[in-house]
């Protein structure tokens, strides 16, 4: 065993002396700035130092023990953040290298804990379906909060199950007799003297959820509502209201403003994909370059999993992808700023296209739950383990595929803008922001790509002319199948595929895009700037091999240019593969963060798993629970009919 581990050591410490760049500056390209580097790396080490942070037994634990945990841990973080008197910025690293659902990560230092109960048990995207109702009663000057239906139950909201004393629910207003849609209000679930619900409150957990460990340890929750009353002031009054004399009005404050926190919250979207496929990308790289099978010859070492060019077609993109998502998150920061600024000055005119954007960039980004799913076919059978971290990040993570909007109906409403844009061509309105491009959809998709030889898809120009030319052609032709239909909401239905994919090829050049101009920024750090241009073109190649019959039916490349794009898109992975463990590296993750045996920074992986797999409360016992019950008279049975 010694000997294994020795290896392992040695093995991973020559992998990292082939990397061709600074290590330590690409860990603060990636963390942002140096300053975002320094608190990281702090935090990081602060919190895999602390048992009580431990997380290695999770997936043993049974529902009720897990949830106990979470509370623990929640409490000891505030604690820690008191006694340590943590900043902000570093308060938020600690909840995210703790890395467990927490119900108080939205109210830190407050006396009450809440939750958002907007989905019901029958709706969830469509929000105006919502059945809860808030009728208001002049009387007594008070909303009545019902559940009329059993599809009408709040089901889902985190927090809510256990732990919530309040909640934002989200309701039909009516006021004398008439329905003015959804609005939210501020309701007491629970007595804060001995946590028990109050009169008309129906609460309680859903149940288990997919994965051992996972959001097991969240208690989302069942709400029913039954005649509850609450002071008309527990309305939500930002832009509408209620009167005491039950008039309802609208207020001057523009409904636009809702947009700068939905930027927010999908900014914070991407970069938790960034973030979650990094981590299945680091381990699926450190495994890879561990594990050896194969290609033995006269008693030699068997290959690297990782040299195979199997395992870099499928494992490389997916490691440039964490890089890319890491900086069109960082673009989508620079935009809530913008947004917001904006809104300040009430100026709306880009936030249909702001909408649109971030509404696809959180579709396509979360199709990193596809990724880590990809990640633990790399690393084959031992990354169907617990120990292997895998499943668990799986679990977690896919639930972003659905929540804060479904991906297929964002991608729906990133196609409307997009044929909308096109009807508009010739009106003289130009389009704006990252939609600028369609107003040379014309020049694009008669224009031929200059392509001669597989190196000139190393131009970034070139690249993103062809993204463009694909998404430009790809909507104009949506638009005008779109005009085949008398009816319009009828084409749309008929389309929906279309639109969904010529959506997925506009954020697709986004993210392109914005990866380039990261490479146009002052990058420090010996061989750094290379590696992005190789990630970049990694990224870029990978998807056009990928979604190649669209980039030529559109016409923006012919059979041949796709072919030199493959090629080049092979020397690519051979210059990724040297770099490959370096390139992980940077993301600055400890053990404890990564949570997993195949991942580990030293690659010291079978005496790991090995150790691991004692661990099991099964191997606390030589024989078995219920063998003398159940095994033992099989056995005696089986001995009786051999005998006869």
């Amino acid at each position: 065993m010694e000997k294994q581990q020795m290896e392992a050591l040695d093995y991973h410490a020559e992998e990292r002396r082939k990397a061709g760049f600074d290590v330590e500056e690409m860990k603060i390209v990636w963390a942002g700035s140096r300053k975002a580097y320094e608190i990281s790396d702090r935090v990081a080490r602060l919190v895999a130092s602390d048992p009580v942070f431990r997380k290695d037994n999770r997936t043993m634990l049974s529902r009720k023990e897990l949830f106990k945990d979470t509370l623990k841990k929640a409490a000891h973080a505030w604690k820690r953040i008191i006694e340590l008197r943590l900043s902000e910025e570093e308060a938020t690293k600690l909840r995210f290298f703790v890395d467990q659902p927490v119900f108080t990560d939205l109210h830190f230092g407050m006396q009450i804990i809440g939750c958002y109960a907007q989905t019901e048990l029958g709706h969830g995207s469509n929000v105006r379906g919502l059945e809860t109702t808030a009728s208001f009663d002049p009387q007594t000057d008070e909303f009545v909060i019902h559940s009329p239906t059993l599809t009408s139950r709040k089901w889902w909201s985190g927090g809510l199950g256990k732990v919530s004393t309040h909640a934002v629910v989200y309701a039909r207003l009516i006021t004398d007799g008439q329905d003015h849609g959804v609005h939210g209000f501020i309701v007491q679930l629970r007595s804060l003297d001995d946590h028990s619900p109050l009169p008309g409150i129906t609460v309680g957990d859903i149940g288990m959820k997919f994965g051992s460990g996972a959001y097991n340890i969240m208690d989302h929750g069942v709400l029913k509502f039954d005649y509850v009353r609450i002071p008309r002031d527990q309305m939500l009054m930002g832009v509408s209201r209620v009167t005491r004399q039950g008039k309802y009005m609208r207020s001057d404050v523009p409904r636009q403003l809702v947009y700068g926190t939905m930027v927010y919250v999908r900014q914070r979207i991407v970069a938790s994909a960034s973030s979650a496929l990094s981590r299945a990308v680091c381990i699926a790289t450190r495994y890879s370059a561990v594990r050896r099978q194969f290609g033995s010859r006269n008693g030699d070492a068997e290959t690297q999993v990782i040299d195979y060019k199997t395992q870099q077609n499928r494992l490389f993109p997916l490691l440039a992808s964490a890089y890319a998502f890491r900086f069109v998150g960082e673009w989508l920061k620079w935009l809530y700023t913008d947004v917001t600024r904006r809104l300040e000055a009430n100026d709306f005119s880009t936030l249909p296209e702001v909408h649109a954007c971030t509404a696809g960039l959180k579709s396509i980004t979360t199709t990193t739950a596809d990724a880590i799913e990809e990640c633990r076919k790399l690393c084959g059978g031992h990354g169907y383990l617990s120990s292997s971290g895998l499943p668990e990040l799986f679990a977690v993570y896919v639930p972003a595929c659905t929540y804060e909007g479904d991906n297929v109906v964002l991608l729906l409403q990133v196609g409307r803008l997009l044929v909308k844009t096109v009807s508009q061509l010739g009106s003289g309105k130009k389009p704006v922001g990252t939609i600028a491009y369609m107003g040379r959809a014309e020049h694009l998709l008669q224009c031929h790509r200059e392509v001669r030889r597989a190196e000139d898809w190393l131009k970034p120009q070139v690249i993103v002319e062809a993204f463009q030319a694909r998404a430009a052609g790809m909507a104009v032709a949506c638009a005008e199948n779109l005009n085949k239909f008398p009816n319009q909401e009828d084409g749309f239905g008929q389309l929906s595929a279309d639109l969904a994919e010529a959506a997925v090829a506009h954020c697709q050049l986004i993210v392109v895009s914005k990866f380039i101009e990261k490479l146009q920024q002052d990058i420090p750090g010996k061989g750094v700037r290379r590696q992005l241009e190789i990630l970049c073109n990694v990224y870029a190649l990978s998807l056009l091999h990928k979604h190649l019959g669209d980039f030529i039916t559109s016409g923006c490349i012919t059979p041949e240019q796709g072919v030199l794009a493959n090629e080049q898109l092979r020397s690519l992975y051979s210059q990724v593969r040297p770099n490959a463990i370096a390139l992980v590296d940077a993301f600055n993750y400890t053990d404890h963060y990564l949570g997993s045996v195949l991942g580990r920074y030293d690659g010291n992986v079978y005496p790991k798993l090995y150790e691991e797999a004692w661990k099991d409360p099964l191997n606390e016992t030589v024989v078995p629970d219920g063998y003398h019950e159940y095994i033992r008279p099989i056995l005696k049975q089986h001995i009786r009919v051999a005998r006869l």
